[in-house]
């Protein structure tokens, strides 16, 4: 059984709305760009502008950065959600959302004020702000919406595994409807940890070339609303789960655990791994990741399915990555391109897998997109055109 996917918006590096990120995603314009915050390194970084509108005055204790990030996409297709909470009932709709940070820039800041007040801030508080619950709440306050509601932590497939959840709320006949997607913002914690880890690049990442040497991260939101039923372009047709737990952040270098996710997508989508059009693959840009990864679509896909990253694009949106990595793929397959992997030329001659370096026009039937991350917890979805 496939999910129709009803709509879909984006906010990232690219752009503020869908259209633009998708329109220079179209044309391989990155949005990356030197990073602004004040840090002890250089890095690139996929960062929207300091300030975002904040929320509206009811929502006001639940303000952070990510739930504003998270409210930028929401806003854009808040007309067909409501529609789909009065097909089915404010019940029948759910909300699943993926994370990595929440509101720990808030967090942040308010640690920096105890440091120099010996009190945190007035306004803060770490129960609707810090908390990864307080963007559902938000977005289910705002709508109406009465079904369950929960947040996905698993590092970089927060919010694929949040669209694996909703697959399954639906599947199984639970709800009707689901918003999932997912949303990060930028912060000191990311940006110094994966700097103390060695694989923050200091140049704008480029994954699968001979010269990449690291990832540079980003920040934004991504939101599907899958139906059960409806008439949509493009559906959910497949979703694989594995936890190979090889390292806490390094991959299994045979990338057991991730052809174990790619097999049982494809199985549940009742597909070959050849009949894929092209994966948009995690392609992090660090020299152990992307290795592993080409490796494994080799095995699973063979040497002939596109493979493409963009991470060039927008950084990695780490809780974010996997959604808005499927909106992506969601829209090639309604529209026909393919986007290009920018960065990786010249290709690594030690990856064998076809590593698609120019933007392609053609129709797309099935499309997979992956998303690996630390700890081997890994999430791979399958998008096709409906019927």
């Amino acid at each position: 059984m496939s999910v129709g996917i009803s709509a879909y918006a984006l906010v990232n590096a690219l752009g503020h709305t869908t259209r633009e990120v998708l329109g220079n995603l179209k044309e391989g314009r990155s949005g990356l760009r030197t990073c602004e915050w004040l840090l002890p390194f250089r890095t690139e970084c996929g960062q929207l502008p300091p300030t975002l509108p904040p929320l509206p005055q009811p929502l006001k204790a639940l303000d952070s950065r990510t739930t504003r990030i998270a409210w930028a996409a929401l806003v854009q297709i808040e007309g067909p959600i409501r529609e789909a909470v009065e097909r089915w009932g404010a019940a029948r709709v759910g909300i699943v959302m993926g994370s990595s940070t929440a509101g720990m820039l808030e967090t942040e800041h308010a640690y920096a004020f105890f440091r120099r007040y010996g009190t945190l801030p007035p306004d803060y508080s770490v129960c609707t702000q810090h908390a990864f619950h307080a963007i559902v709440d938000a977005m289910s306050l705002h709508l109406g919406v009465s079904g369950p509601r929960y947040v996905v932590s698993t590092a970089c497939s927060s919010s694929a595994k949040a669209l694996g959840s909703a697959y399954r709320l639906l599947k199984t006949g639970h709800l009707d409807a689901v918003v999932a997607g997912g949303a990060d913002s930028l912060c000191q914690i990311t940006l110094r940890g994966f700097h103390s880890l060695g694989i923050l690049s200091e140049s704008r990442c480029r994954p699968f070339a001979e010269q990449r040497d690291g990832i540079n991260l980003g920040e934004g939101a991504a939101l599907l609303l899958l139906e059960r039923e409806g008439s949509s372009t493009v559906a959910l047709s497949g979703i694989g789960e594995s936890s190979d737990a090889h390292h806490m952040s390094t991959p299994d270098p045979e990338g057991k655990g991730a052809c174990a996710a790619m097999e049982k997508a494809l199985a549940e989508a009742e597909l070959k791994g050849n009949e894929i059009d092209y994966v948009n693959a995690h392609g992090t840009g660090t020299i152990l990741n992307d290795r592993m990864e080409a490796q494994a679509i080799l095995d699973v896909c063979g040497p002939d399915v596109p493979v493409i990253s963009t991470k060039g694009y927008t950084g990695h949106l780490l809780g974010a990555a996997g959604a808005t990595e499927a909106v992506f793929a969601a829209a090639s397959v309604a529209e026909g391109w393919v986007p290009a992997s920018i960065g990786a030329s010249p290709v690594d001659p030690s990856i064998g897998a076809y590593i698609n370096t120019q933007k392609l026009e053609q129709m797309c039937q099935h499309v997979m997109s992956n998303s690996f991350a630390f700890g081997g917890s890994n999430a791979v979805m399958i998008l096709s055109r409906t019927p």
